[in-house]
């Protein structure tokens, strides 16, 4: 799930596509400044610079993956050992939560996206450089096999309860996986990339989002939304049951659901500034 701001908040999670805005800044180039870092590289540390930068944001995308990982997938062991007392709306809260509080603690460090579907798909609107989508990615994986090892140690032996399977056949399982994510990408695209979106409630509408998708699919798919909130549990148990589901339908549904947006968003060309739309980028 993710993710995504990821999962983000507006000013962090990415630039947006603002071709035909000729006041706004290309989300293609990079800004030589940044607030408290010299400009120029006269002094030859301009690159190790970007590459603290980097690095700083691999490390914020880790933590903050991590804590969605922990708390997604240790709500649904809670519950497989509680015979179901947090309910559908408790694993549904749960995860939004999480992902509203990681969003707003880590969002304006590393953009938050905290799933690859939706790295993959800020990089595929060109809001995002491709030269990080690995590093990205690592750091999200690394954060999700960590969190469903250290679960593994904590609840052993009922550690299967926090893995996603389909509980319906495998077509109706991906369809729906790839409407979710679609719906989850669709709405951090415009509240991560549209000055004309309330940027400042992105986390309670990411959050929301992610929410609502869990009681529309949790009880058939577990609502993964993010490949990574299935992988790390699925190598921690060794249960790999429909795995190309949640490695597939999210990214397709993501990449759709941000391709959709940019599609129908109207050009805000006399609103926000060129510094408004650098404070996008992660």
């Amino acid at each position: 799930m993710n993710t995504g701001r990821g999962m983000h908040p507006v000013g962090s999670f990415g630039s947006g596509d603002m071709r035909g805005c000729p006041v706004l800044e290309s989300a293609n180039e990079q800004s030589n400044t940044e607030e408290g870092c010299p400009s120029g590289s006269a002094n030859g540390r301009f690159p190790s610079l970007l590459q603290d930068t980097l690095l700083k944001k691999m490390g914020a995308e880790f933590i903050g993956t991590f804590m969605l990982i922990f708390a997604a997938t240790a709500t649904s062991i809670v519950n497989q050992k509680s015979k179901g007392a947090e309910t559908l709306l408790g694993l549904a809260a749960s995860t939004g939560l999480a992902v509203m509080v990681v969003i707003l603690a880590t969002g304006h460090i590393s953009g938050a996206h905290l799933n690859p579907a939706v790295t993959i798909s800020f990089a595929a609107l060109n809001s995002f450089p491709w030269r990080h989508v690995s590093p990205y990615i690592s750091a999200q994986l690394t954060a999700s096999l960590c969190a469903a090892f250290v679960l593994e140690g904590i609840f052993y032996p009922t550690m299967g309860g926090g893995v996603t399977t389909p509980s319906t056949n495998y077509y109706r399982a991906f369809a729906l996986e790839l409407i979710i994510s679609f719906n989850l990408m669709f709405v951090t695209t415009a509240m991560a990339t549209d000055t004309q979106a309330v940027g400042g409630l992105s986390g309670i509408a990411v959050g929301a989002t992610v929410t609502l998708n869990i009681l529309i699919a949790g009880p058939t798919t577990g609502a993964s939304m993010n490949p990574v909130r299935t992988l790390g549990p699925a190598i921690a148990t060794g249960n790999y049951t429909a795995i190309w589901i949640y490695l597939t339908a999210p990214v397709i549904g993501a990449l759709l659901g941000a391709a959709t947006y940019a599609a129908v968003r109207v050009p805000n060309c006399g609103g926000g500034s060129s510094e408004e739309h650098r404070r996008r980028r992660p």
